[in-house]
């Protein structure tokens, strides 16, 4: 009898642990969480990751999309002045575009961060406009600030004596329209993310600071910035990510041209890709983005991860 009592024994405790351990799984916090994040992933994967393979499966198809080509398309993007072109528009958009809007929110924020509490409601308020409205709406407005025949810009360029501009009509003048207006809807956004990142800098840091004698300068440069070094890389990751794929400006504001000076990789990708006829094509110039926008992320988080280490 007592052989048999130790064998139930045993058996009962294989048959709980188990049950102890699956508990235990799905009581931790890990766990918890990943399920609560599981529709998330979900989405992501299929509005993103999917759409990504189908992208790299559609660039090496042929322009009936009927046989398999490889490389081909990539290859004959390389031969083409155009491309380069692009490529060279591209970075010089985005990358121009992200400082201004860096500079002008850094500033913007340090303006509303002097004002008082109920000051700085109205004019988080007024400020957050351009970035609220819709970029279509907003790019819409700037095309009749920059009308040939009827712009308001050029109206009182003539009055105080000056020549009309040429805004959309000339290379030069049409990428400064397409950064000016694509500064003026992204700033907004670096300006809330600065404001959000100077409320969280001690002010016994700033007072100490000044008992010390350190100039304004000074505690912008050894206090403002190091306490806002990550919040100022990651928006400027996520603003160079958006700014690098934006469509809709230049596609209302110039359309890529005059004869495509103004184009960037989503323009010309739907020039190709959509009004063209050649998917296949307009999919590999999409993808060209994505090791530029790769190297970019990755010198940004390092330089993040970085400073987290030595913190």
């Amino acid at each position: 009898m007592s052989e048999i009592a130790v064998r139930d024994r045993s058996a009962f405790a294989v048959t709980v642990r188990p049950r102890s351990t699956w508990r235990q799984f799905f009581q931790q916090k890990s766990t918890v969480a990943f399920f609560f994040t599981l529709p998330l992933i979900l989405l992501i994967a299929v509005l993103v990751v999917y759409p990504a393979f189908y992208s790299i499966y559609l660039a090496m198809l042929s322009k009936r999309m009927d046989r398999f080509v490889g490389l081909a398309n990539f290859t004959f993007l390389f031969t083409r002045e155009t491309f380069w072109m692009v490529v060279k528009q591209s970075c010089i958009f985005a990358v121009t575009a992200v400082i201004f809007k860096a500079l002008i929110g850094f500033i913007v924020a340090h303006l509303v961060h002097t004002l008082p509490a109920e000051g700085q409601r109205k004019w988080r308020g007024m400020l957050l406009v351009p970035w609220v409205i819709p970029p279509a709406l907003s790019t819409l407005a700037w095309l009749w600030l920059f009308d040939p025949s009827y712009s308001a810009f050029n109206w009182i360029i003539v009055n105080l004596g000056g020549e009309p501009v040429p805004w959309t009509g000339d290379a030069l003048w049409a990428r400064f329209s397409v950064i000016l207006v694509n500064v003026w809807i992204g700033a907004p956004f670096f300006m809330i993310m600065y404001l959000a990142a100077l409320k969280s800098v001690p002010a016994e840091l700033y007072e100490v600071a000044a008992i010390d004698g350190a100039s304004w300068w000074q505690r912008l440069w050894y206090i403002t910035i190091p306490m806002m070094r990550n919040i100022i890389a990651i928006t400027t990751l996520f603003s160079l990510i958006v700014t690098f794929a934006n469509f809709d400006i230049v596609r209302i504001l110039t359309a890529g041209g005059p004869i495509d000076q103004t184009h960037v990789f989503a323009t010309w990708a739907f020039k190709l890709g959509i009004e063209g006829g050649d998917i296949p094509l307009g999919a590999a110039i999409s993808l060209f983005m994505v090791p530029i926008l790769t190297v970019a992320a990755v010198f940004i988080l390092r330089d993040i991860n970085k400073r987290g280490e030595r913190m």
